[in-house]
């Protein structure tokens, strides 16, 4: 590996030893507060800057005020000049959602990617630009082969569009996903609900939360979800169990300490989809299973411990220090269609392949967040550093791909059961980042109406790998300083204007003989407004935005050149918008549009430049909208549409557009009980979200229902 410079020295050394100092001062506070009487712990400083505030009342928090990604602290919407869309968890209950995927559909800009044959490891395309990165509570959970979020355990998803390298360090340009978690609440309640539905799927969820001590400043909180699910699909079935356990201790009126614990098992079978002939899909059934039955299935075990110290060093002065350990191990056999040759177009060839993943992640957070008044202006500011230790451990021996364990493609049931062929290849390989960073943001409030935001991230990235098949080893040292920053004027209490610059980058590996290829990088361009309408019922963000890539790697223009070459550039233009609230006491809804036009720009393969981004609709919408009646009765309706997306940049083939009605009911029968009804795809649109390739889709799910029962102790 390069030796650092002199410049990296000093940053990692400046942010050791920040977190050093911080880490001194916690355990010196948590030593004093062992001493101290805990009685008075009712006169609290405000310290619960990640908690979301519960709510009894379903639908009352449709209507989000505050967010923490774009800020990392808790901020109104109205004054953050970045777009940030939020999805709330009464929201996600109304919808019957069970992960995320249909939460992101009322993001405004964010549409589904790859979802790794169903093993609900998903990436998505945010404002044009394919992402993995998904953060928890601020700390990264995208990385490894994760499984997806449970909605049993979120409070709030935010969706921070436009390049954020600048705050969260590497990531591609489009944006990033955060999910809030639930957290201990000073009430006493307990929540359970039990749901049944179409192709016997079946799912059960606790939410318990109880002060622990007579003084109420130990909180506890519960989570729990479990899962049997069947599918539509032949041969898929799905069972999942996810425990999430939550304590925040009031140590002193200063001093909060919150640990949060998540452990999620996912076991499914594995699944493409179904392929489409001559590049269109609806010629063979989407029940169709194109795998292997008796290949098994999939385990995802993952499990995270977070912990936060948050102490008031005074009245507009707080330190935060917080840490992150997750552990994941996927294991599993699978049988895995490819794409038919031209010569026996009915065949649809397969291989088997064997997976045995392990990857942890240590990441640390060291904070100072204050207040103060200078030259006049209000400045909010944070000042932080960052250590993250990543690691992944990958085999997995796999045969070629073969018409004779393929088969057909009408009728694929009748040629299930061919044992696997010998293996042919053997990935083996090891991993490891570490990273350190260095943050400065600083929201300055010039009077009431004008606010300004501006930051800078410095980090630097360290990767070595280690293939144990043939012995190569590779490594990398990359670093980056990143800027951003934006103004936002707020004409009228109801209408603000905002305008934002900001950058990112992403390491991009190194060649065969060692070189570091430039990380790709990206800037991005927004104005837009935020509106507050019907006396603060109701916000909209809209959004005008310009992205753009550069440094994609590309194939060397001499073909005997085994190196890539970074002269790639991608862009992505267009506006999105995400309403939110209640148009009246009883019609609460959520709405969200996107225009994107993101297109290859430079390239030095003919076929490339000029076409769009895969996985990219240039329309998308939707609309959930509830109305409440008397006696206790709810109804509502949610409307989708997509626009057609390539599969692919440089084939025809196309995912083809749709359109989807659901339906809402809801009775509450009295105070404690209450019974939901979720009718999806009303008119049994076939469908599919997502595209694998050139050749397969995967299809959504026909006309099917969930109903399920709430109570409350």
């Amino acid at each position: 590996m390069p030796s650092p410079t002199n410049t990296q020295r000093l940053y990692r050394q400046a942010a050791a030893l920040f977190s050093l100092l911080a880490a001194s001062l916690s355990a010196s506070v948590a030593t004093a507060a062992s001493g101290l009487d805990l009685a008075d712990a009712d006169a609290v400083y405000e310290l619960d800057a990640l908690n979301v505030e519960a709510r009894d009342e379903v639908g009352a928090g449709w209507r989000p005020t505050r967010q923490i990604t774009a800020t990392r602290v808790s901020t109104p919407l109205e004054d953050v000049p970045r777009a940030v869309s939020v999805i709330t968890a009464e929201v996600m209950a109304d919808l019957g959602e069970e992960r995320i995927d249909r939460a992101l559909d009322f993001a405004g800009g964010v549409t589904r990617g790859n979802d790794f044959g169903g093993m609900n490891i998903s990436g998505y395309n945010v404002r044009g630009f394919t992402t993995g990165v998904m953060y928890r509570n601020g700390f990264s959970s995208g990385k490894g082969t994760n499984s997806q979020p449970d909605a049993s355990t979120i409070e709030r998803v935010e969706v921070l569009k436009g390049p954020s390298s600048g705050l969260f360090g590497r990531a591609d340009p489009g944006g990033i996903v955060n999910l809030v978690t639930k957290r201990p609440q000073r009430e006493t309640f307990t929540r359970v609900s039990a749901s049944a539905g179409s192709w016997d799927r079946y799912r059960a969820t606790l939410d318990t939360n109880t002060p622990l001590n007579a003084s109420g400043s130990v909180l506890g909180r519960f989570n729990m979800a479990l899962e049997d699910n069947r599918s539509f699909r032949d041969h898929i079935e799905t069972q999942r169990y996810v425990f999430a356990p939550s304590v925040s201790w009031q140590l002193t009126p200063k001093t909060l300490l919150v640990v949060d614990g998540q452990y999620v098992r996912n076991d499914n079978v594995f699944d493409r989809g179904i392929p489409a002939i001559g590049a269109k899909f609806g010629q063979v059934p989407i029940r169709n299973f194109y795998g292997e039955p008796s290949s098994g299935g999939i385990k995802n075990k993952n499990q995270s411990l977070q912990a936060s110290l948050e102490h008031a060093l005074s009245e507009h002065w707080k330190l935060r220090v917080a840490g992150q350990f997750y552990h994941g191990h996927l294991t599993g056999a699978a049988t895995e269609p490819s794409e038919p040759l031209a010569a026996t177009p009915t065949i649809v060839r397969r291989f088997y392949r064997v997976r045995d993943f392990e990857w942890q992640d240590l990441h640390q957070h060291a904070e100072v967040h204050g207040q103060f008044r200078l030259l006049g202006w209000d400045h909010q500011v944070l000042i932080g550093a960052e250590y993250e230790y990543y690691r992944s451990d990958m085999v997995y021996p796999a045969t070629g791909s073969s018409n004779a364990y393929g088969v057909d493609i009408f009728d694929p049931a009748k040629d299930h059961g061919k044992p696997p062929p010998p293996y042919t290849s053997l990935s083996d390989s090891i991993a490891r980042e570490e990273s350190y960073a260095l943050n400065f943001q600083d929201q300055i409030y010039f009077t009431q109406k004008f606010i300004g935001s501006v930051g800078l991230r410095y980090e630097s990235v360290e990767t070595s790998s280690h293939n144990r098949v043939n012995g190569n080893r590779s490594s990398y040292d990359r670093d980056s300083t990143v800027p951003r920053a934006g103004v936002l004027y707020k004409f009228t209490p109801q209408v603000s204007a905002f305008a934002n610059a900001s950058r990112s980058f992403k390491p991009n590996g190194t060649d065969s003989n060692g070189n570091v290829y430039d990380p790709e990088t990206g800037v991005g361009y927004e104005i837009g407004t935020k509106l507050s309408l019907f006396e603060g019922r109701l916000g909209a963000t809209i959004g005008l935005f310009h992205i753009t890539k550069e440094n994609v790697k590309t194939p060397h223009p001499d073909p005997t050149v085994i190196d890539q070459i970074t002269v790639g550039e991608q862009r992505s233009r267009g506006l999105d918008l995400q309403i939110t609230g209640k148009l009246t006491d009883a019609l609460r809804l959520i709405a969200a549009y996107a225009y994107i036009d993101a297109e290859v720009t430079n390239d030095n393969r003919a076929n490339y430049k000029g076409n769009r981004l895969a996985g990219v609709p240039e329309h998308s919408a939707s609309l959930f909208a509830v109305h409440e009646l008397p006696r206790g009765f709810e109804v509502g309706a949610a409307y989708t549409t997509i626009a057609a997306r390539k599969a692919n940049v440089t084939s025809s083939f196309e995912l083809p557009s749709y359109q989807l009605v659901d339906l809402f009911a809801r009775w509450r029968i009295n105070d404690r009980l209450n019974l939901t009804l979720n009718l999806n795809n009303l008119l049994d649109k076939e469908h599919y979200t997502r595209g694998w390739g050139t050749w397969a889709g995967v299809p959504g799910d026909p006309r099917n229902f969930k109903l399920t029962a709430n109570y409350k102790f």
